[in-house]
Order: structure tokens, then C-alpha cells, then sequence
């Protein structure tokens, strides 16, 4: 018989990263289950029209989750303000991609910072508050970049593979307690993250609303691998099994070997611009060129 889906009304929700695009339609989908949602975000103005267009059950706070102080506080003010928080989801992410020999060092280490830095604090800032109650559900975004290499996200792919490792190896650690993990791999997502992108044969682009369904029916039926769309899930199983060659031509075969090359340039330097003033303390490289229109939750 199966089992009777979790109960989310009333629950508190912290999103980091959550003005837009996953986080966003995450938080919109769990204040629709009835939960109360905390939108933590560096642009604060973005997060604060996010949270009036949300409605009553969000609230918006300011934070850096390169910053282990500013993670706490974002998670301090969302306990006294909203209450205790039963799910962190750390969303919060940057993908900046070209030609890894092209890339500028402060490129690389703000995506270090963000996608790496962000996950391990808000999991060494949440986990005592959830062991302490015996219960919760960390959720770490990351991507079908962190189960495999893509050709023009070097640094991009090795910050993903650090957030599944991270997550898996937490997850065996916490095994004997009552808190959830679970790790959030999508393919390439409709937002502005992968704006200029390439497609992939076979596994179509998804939307953050597809994301934002799994990572909820997660909430309610907890699972580890949250793959999105599923069939990515079954394409990585099938390739664990091959050797290393017939993996490498799947993925060319799959064009998986393009979708961070064949970029639209002129569509994607919104967004590089974006990212590369993401971090406040970062100033932008050497060669802003490469911040500005390099060759992705998250």
C-alpha cells in the first residue's frame, strides 16, 4: 500500500536565491500546499516584489549565502518572523560558461563562491536547527552538470559536482536521524540562467514550474534523486553502466556536447552581466569581456 503523501500546510519554507526563476516558482508552488515561505535573495528589491506578488504567505529577506553570517541571519530572521523552518532549499546559484582557458579567476571563484560556498553554509547553518528537532528537509539545487563534464562550463560543472557529492555524502551521514536530503539535478531550465543555450536531442527544455513540481512531490514523497525531466534520470542510469567511450558517444550522439558551446551570445549577456555583479565583495575580472558575453538550479 502506499504510502500517505506528507502534510505541508502550515510548514516554513527558506529558499535562497528565490526572486526568480526556480526559486520563484518553488516558493509560488508551496504557498499554494499551504506553506509559509521565506524568499532570501541579494537583490532585495527583486526579492520584496517577488514576496507582494506572492501574497501574504512569503516574506522576503536580504541575504549572501557567500557569507556564513549573512546565510545565518537570513535563517535567524526567517524563525523569528515566520517560524521554524521545516524545509531549506539552497537555490541560490550562477553559471557564467565559455572556453574554461578564456575564463578570468573572478569569474571562476564567484561561481565557487555562490554554488559551492552557498550550499555548504546553508547546510552548516540549517542541520544543527533540524537535528535539534529531529526532523526537516534539506533540498540542494543542482544539475544533470553535476553527473557528468559539458564542454564550455568547466568551473560550472565541477561547482554541481561538488553540490551532488556534498549532498550524498550528508545524506549517508545523517541516515540515522529523521531529516530528509535531497538533491535537485535538472536538465537545462527556461530561465534566464540558460538564456542563449543550445538544446539537447531527445530531452526537452523543461520550465521552472516542472522543477518546482518535483521538488514539491519530493516534499511530499521524500526521495533523494530529484531529476527533472525524469527521463534524465533513466538516461544516467543507462550510462553508468558503459564504459567510458559509449558514455562520451551518447552524449555527442545526444548533442549534450553542444548545449553549453552553441551559444546565442547577444541573448545571454543580460544575464552574464548580472552575474558577474552577483557577489558585492567580487569585483569583476580583468576582462569584462568574458563576464559580459561568455559562452547554466540551477
Amino acid at each position: 500500500m502506499a504510502k500517505q503523501p506528507r502534510y505541508l500546510t502550515g510548514q516554513v519554507v527558506a529558499i535562497t536565491g528565490a526572486a526568480r526563476g526556480i526559486g520563484r516558482s518553488t516558493a509560488e508552488l508551496c504557498i499554494r500546499e499551504g506553506m509559509k515561505v521565506a524568499i532570501g535573495d541579494i537583490d532585495i528589491e527583486t526579492a520584496k516584489k517577488t514576496a507582494a506578488e506572492l501574497g501574504p504567505a512569503a516574506t522576503a529577506f536580504p541575504v549572501n549565502v557567500t557569507e556564513r553570517e549573512s546565510v545565518r541571519a537570513f535563517l535567524d530572521a526567517t524563525e523569528e518572523q515566520v517560524g521554524p523552518i521545516d524545509v531549506l532549499i539552497n537555490n541560490a546559484g550562477i553559471m557564467q560558461i565559455g572556453p574554461f582557458l578564456d575564463e578570468d579567476d573572478a569569474t571562476a571563484q564567484r561561481q565557487i563562491d555562490i554554488n559551492v560556498k552557498g550550499v555548504l553554509f546553508g547546510m552548516k547553518e540549517v542541520l544543527p536547527r533540524f537535528l535539534s528537532r529531529n526532523r526537516g528537509h534539506l533540498i540542494n539545487i543542482a544539475s544533470v552538470a553535476g553527473k557528468g563534464g559539458f564542454p564550455g562550463g568547466v568551473t560550472y560543472c565541477g561547482t554541481k559536482h561538488f553540490v551532488v557529492g556534498a549532498t550524498e555524502a550528508i545524506r549517508a551521514e545523517l541516515r540515522d536521524s529523521n531529516v530528509e536530503v535531497s538533491v535537485v539535478m535538472p536538465s537545462i531550465v527556461n530561465t534566464e540562467l540558460a538564456a542563449g543555450t543550445a538544446d539537447s536531442r531527445f530531452v526537452n527544455r523543461v520550465e521552472p514550474e516542472d522543477v518546482a513540481a518535483e521538488i514539491v512531490d519530493a516534499l511530499k514523497h521524500p526521495r533523494f534523486d530529484i531529476f527533472v525531466p525524469r527521463v534524465v534520470g533513466k538516461i544516467s542510469a543507462a550510462m553508468n553502466v558503459l564504459p567510458r567511450g559509449g558514455r562520451e558517444a551518447i552524449a555527442r550522439a545526444l548533442k549534450a556536447d553542444q548545449v553549453l558551446v552553441q551559444i546565442d551570445q547577444g541573448q545571454r549577456k543580460a544575464y552574464e552581466l548580472r552575474a558577474s555583479n552577483s557577489e558585492p565583495g567580487l569585483e569583476p575580472g580583468d576582462q569584462p569581456a568574458q563576464l559580459t558575453q561568455g559562452a547554466n538550479g540551477s
